[in-house]
């Protein structure tokens, strides 16, 4: 029964965060707010969502564990299950990406990231060190989207404008207001709800089975959280968009870092795992290495990288678990 709540949970967050994105987007576009803004505010912080309700909920509800499992678990789950089983079934060919700058990005977010988890407890002081890296992030990635526009002079404003409308996710002018309405309503509610009983259900299971907060965050969380990931980067490796994959992951993963964590560090202390200081964390280092030849080098990332990644994660779960 604990399993199918969980179950249950999971999917109602994933549902609500869905209807949430959809529901703030059509509003914000139909009151004029630029495209633009919409996709690097509304969009990224509604699909991290469900993430951001499962940490800030597992630290009121004192499992901690759960918290920086899913995190770590789930920035180490991208790379090596959502960027390896796509590349195994499809393959990817970076060649034409440049996702060079926001790599160093995420490097360097993982850097500070684990340098405060040395000063553990997580304070609301190490959430405001997140939330500026934050900030820095978007303002970085606000600057380079506007000169990328400014230099688009081929394009008339009206089909940028277009254009932009129909890459953001959920987006659909004709949306009427009612039904905008029923999204907000239905991500509101469903969110903390669908958190609330993922978060119950997962530390029964700890206790059950006699394994700890940080694991089950660390597997059964991190991995139910990255589905929507995983969804998106086979969908992009089918379309041989390498760029939309890899940016799906790395960004995903600096918001993990800096907001999810900033944030609910700031609802309370986070006590950090001893284990996790020793493994988890230069696990999901290494794997966030991993990903240099192919950002940096330009590698295609075939079916046997995809197999070797997707092999490695399942060790790391063998290794977690056992």
């Amino acid at each position: 029964m604990d399993f199918l709540l969980a179950g249950l949970g999971l999917v109602i967050l994933l549902l609500a965060g869905d209807a949430l994105v959809r529901g703030a987007v059509n509003t914000s576009l139909r009151l004029g707010v630029p495209a633009l803004i919409v996709s690097l505010t509304i969009v990224a912080f509604g699909t991290s969502a469900p993430e951001l309700l499962i940490s800030v909920n597992a630290v009121l509800a004192d499992a901690p564990g759960i918290a920086i499992g899913n995190v770590v678990g789930s920035n180490t789950a991208n790379v090596l299950m959502v960027l390896g089983v796509p590349a195994l079934i499809f393959g990817f060919w970076t060649d034409e990406c440049d996702s060079r700058k926001t790599y160093w990005m995420m490097l360097a977010a993982t850097a500070l990231f684990i340098a405060l988890c040395f000063f553990a407890p997580l304070t609301w002081w190490h959430g405001l060190v997140l939330l500026a890296g934050l900030a820095v992030m978007l303002g970085d990635q606000f600057r380079a989207a506007l000169n990328h526009r400014r230099a688009d002079a081929e394009r008339t404003a009206e089909a940028a404008l277009t254009d932009d409308v129909e890459d953001l996710e959920g987006a659909d002018p004709s949306m009427r207001w009612w039904k905008i309405l029923m999204f907000l309503v239905l991500g509101l509610i469903g969110l903390p709800l669908g958190a609330d009983i993922l978060i119950d259900s997962a530390t029964e299971i700890a206790q059950r089975f006699g394994v700890s907060d940080s694991v089950i965050g660390l597997t059964l969380v991190a991995i139910g959280t990255s589905l929507p990931e995983l969804a998106t980067t086979v969908s992009a490796a089918y379309r041989k968009q390498a760029d939309v994959a890899l940016g799906n992951v790395i960004g995903s993963n600096m918001f993990n870092l800096l907001a999810i964590i900033g944030i609910a560090s700031l609802v309370g202390e986070i006590d950090v795992d001893p284990a996790f200081l020793r493994f988890d964390l230069w696990v999901m280092a290494g794997a966030s290495v991993l990903l240099a030849p192919f950002v940096l080098l330009h590698w295609s990332m075939g079916r046997v990288w995809g197999g070797a990644l997707t092999v490695l994660y399942g060790g790391y779960l063998w290794l977690v678990v056992g």
